[in-house]
């Protein structure tokens, strides 16, 4: 009996353990993203702009949109011109599709590689996750939100946490035009991600 109890408080350790550090990663995550959007170097506003400019609203962090995803890495593919907010396009292939279950609903969507990143030292292993969902136009952006995310370095499996959902430069009102990656119909997600940065019109 006392194994049982033993190896029950291990097994809550662990996964008290695993919730905090996700919760942490969340929190550093806005963080930066607040102190890159303030920092006079990193901005992507201009001056006027960055001085009202406080932070960012998020939706309250909800684990229920952290998802393990199976990564299918596809066929090696020719890069193909992805549409820009602009007349620009810009050169990226599908690296992959990945698998996961949200809201009781399975999804198979692609995620991609950029061909300028995979020359730029420490990018090489980065890949671009842009979505849309329900949400868009209402409480998040209208042209959709873009996740970070890295191969991994063993394994299929990849960690997509839509808490660190964040917009496109464009969606904010500046002097400087942006070229910002059109978010492609196959990564619409037909439900309402309720997590990741939300967006306030100004």
């Amino acid at each position: 009996m006392r194994l049982l109890c033993a190896l029950y408080l291990l097994i809550s350790t662990v996964a008290f353990s695993q919730t905090d550090q996700a919760i942490q990663d969340i929190r550093k995550f806005q963080d930066e993203l607040n102190k890159e959007y303030k920092g006079k170097k990193t901005s992507p506003l201009d001056a006027e702009t960055r001085k009202h400019f406080k932070e960012h609203t998020f939706f309250d962090v909800d684990l229920k949109y952290r998802v393990t995803a199976t990564l299918r890495v596809a066929e090696p593919e020719h890069f193909f011109q992805m549409k820009t907010s602009s007349m620009a396009t810009r050169q990226y292939r599908v690296y992959g599709i990945l698998e996961f279950t949200l809201q009781d609903q399975k999804f198979e969507i692609p995620v991609y590689q950029s061909q300028q990143l995979m020359a730029t030292k420490g990018y090489e292993d980065y890949l671009f996750f842009p979505f849309t969902d329900l949400t868009n136009g209402e409480l998040t952006y209208s042209g959709g939100r873009y996740i970070d995310l890295r191969i991994p370095k063993e394994g299929n499996t990849i960690v997509v946490d839509f808490n660190q959902a964040y917009n496109p430069y464009c969606a904010y009102k500046t002097k400087v035009q942006y070229s910002c990656p059109v978010v492609p119909a196959e990564n619409y997600l037909d439900i309402a991600i309720q997590a990741g940065l939300k967006y306030v019109k100004k």
